[in-house]
């Protein structure tokens, strides 16, 4: 049995390696006896042991047998299984880019986030806090905080026992279809947030998709256990419910026994007249399922949300998940809660609004600058995104070809629509971008889309 020694793997390893690779090629063949440990050994100038390692990987493996008095043996297994190699698929990763200008609405203005600060307040917790895992309702000081947080700007009256820690959106939309397990139906906004949408449809939940008019979500017609909405900035549409509508959706769960998941997912930036109630306060938290987020005003890769909970679930929705384990990290909890409770987070919320606010300026300036009357801006008045309507001789799929073939990322809005679905919006988020990138990337998708 020819072996060689190259590379720097241990001597072991590559014996082992080179053994098995013969018995995968079938130049081993079944029940084939191999040398003594001793004979090996002085064949390639190692020692026994170094031997006895490898062969002792390789019994452990399945690939040999040690028959005691006789020796070491090739085992019998399915040859043609192991023999079989596929050859991986070369792809590009989702995350390669020709995109210089990207009006994608996920992002945030990462040059503000103050990571000093964060990192400061992180080195706290490196030690004994990162080798325990939090609750899986989450750390009890962060809870407080979240509590007392949504109590004084969104008007939630809660304790901090209703007040669950999760990894995002998607992520306490499952918790809550595992909750309401016999669900059978469940309204959403048309359009609304696919990937909402894209969680209904992993639970074979069926839903019924609700039509948005000019001042947000309609009245559902028929029963539901679950309402999914998104009152205080209407995705994608940017609306804002006013109350009259609040109250109505309210006064039909209380008749239909059914939920609200209330999803406030950017409700913090309002550029234009005073914050509106929330359901959850309209409600006193009776019938609304309260979803906040961390990804808009701190950032995404954070992956920190929470929901809030009417008291009379919290029993029964801890019963249930009781062995669940926590999904975000100890360690952020802490800095999170530390973050609040110092004031710094106050802080940031009024830097952010005024930067944004101001960004916010200057994409609605360079439009009507430097694209003609017939670009229409909907829904300017609070978040991170806007939705441009287009003139009648260009549709979506052209316009955001012509963008991308200019290195500028717009994004759909008709895939959030379920039933009948507009060929002519775009969505221009603008939190990620600086000034200047606005404003150039305004001028070139002027270029391309009334020059084509």
């Amino acid at each position: 049995m020819e072996l060689a020694f190259n590379g720097n793997d241990p001597y072991y390893l590559q014996i082992y390696k080179q053994i098995r690779e013969k018995i995968i090629q079938h130049q081993l063949p079944l029940h084939t006896k191999l040398p003594s440990k001793r004979q090996l050994a002085r064949d390639l100038g190692v020692s026994v042991h170094t031997v006895q390692e490898a062969y002792a990987q390789l019994v452990a493996e399945g690939y040999i047998d040690s028959k005691e008095r006789s020796g070491y043996f090739v085992a019998a297994y399915d040859y043609e299984f192991l023999s079989q190699k596929v050859q991986p698929v070369q792809s590009v990763p989702s995350e390669v880019t020709d995109i210089e200008i990207d009006f994608h609405s996920g992002h945030v203005a990462k040059d503000a986030f103050p990571f000093k600060t964060w990192k400061r307040l992180l080195g706290r917790h490196i030690g004994d806090a990162s080798f325990a895992t939090s609750p899986w309702q989450g750390e009890w000081r962060l809870r407080q905080e979240i509590a007392t947080y949504v109590q004084q700007s969104r008007g939630v009256f809660c304790t901090p026992q209703q007040v669950f820690i999760s990894s995002g959106t998607q992520v306490q939309l499952q918790i809550i279809c595992q909750f309401f397990h016999e669900v059978q139906s469940v309204a959403i906004e048309d359009p609304g947030f696919i990937r909402a949408r894209a969680v209904f449809d992993r639970y074979h939940i069926t839903y019924e998709a609700i039509p948005v008019d000019e001042f947000g979500v309609t009245i559902p017609s028929g029963p539901h256990q679950l309402l999914y909405t998104t009152p205080a900035h209407q995705f994608p549409l940017g609306m804002i419910l006013p109350v009259q509508r609040r109250i109505e959706l309210i006064q039909w769960a209380h008749q239909n026994n059914a939920y609200i998941i209330e999803d406030d997912y950017d409700g913090e930036f309002r550029y234009k007249g005073k914050p509106i109630p929330s359901l959850a306060e309209l409600d006193q938290m009776e019938r609304v399922i309260y979803f906040g987020t961390f990804s808009k005003t701190l950032i995404p890769s954070l992956r920190m949300s929470y929901f809030v909970l009417p008291m009379k679930l919290v029993e029964p929705f801890e019963q249930l998940f009781a062995l669940q384990k926590s999904t975000v990290s100890r360690m952020d909890q802490l800095t999170l809660a530390d973050f609040i409770g110092e004031g710094y987070w106050r802080r940031h919320l009024d830097k952010m609004r005024t930067i944004y606010r101001q960004k916010q300026k200057t994409i609605i300036k360079a439009i009507h600058h430097y694209l003609t009357p017939d670009y229409e801006v909907i829904g300017e008045n609070s978040g991170l995104h806007i939705v441009i309507k287009l003139p009648a001789d260009l549709t979506e799929k052209e316009a955001i070809a012509l963008a991308k073939a200019n290195h500028i990322g717009v994004y759909p809005v008709s895939n959030s629509y379920v039933n009948a679905k507009p060929d002519h919006l775009v969505l221009l988020g603008y939190g990620g971008l600086s000034h200047e990138e606005i404003d150039y990337g305004i001028q070139l998708l002027a270029e391309v889309w009334c020059g084509k």
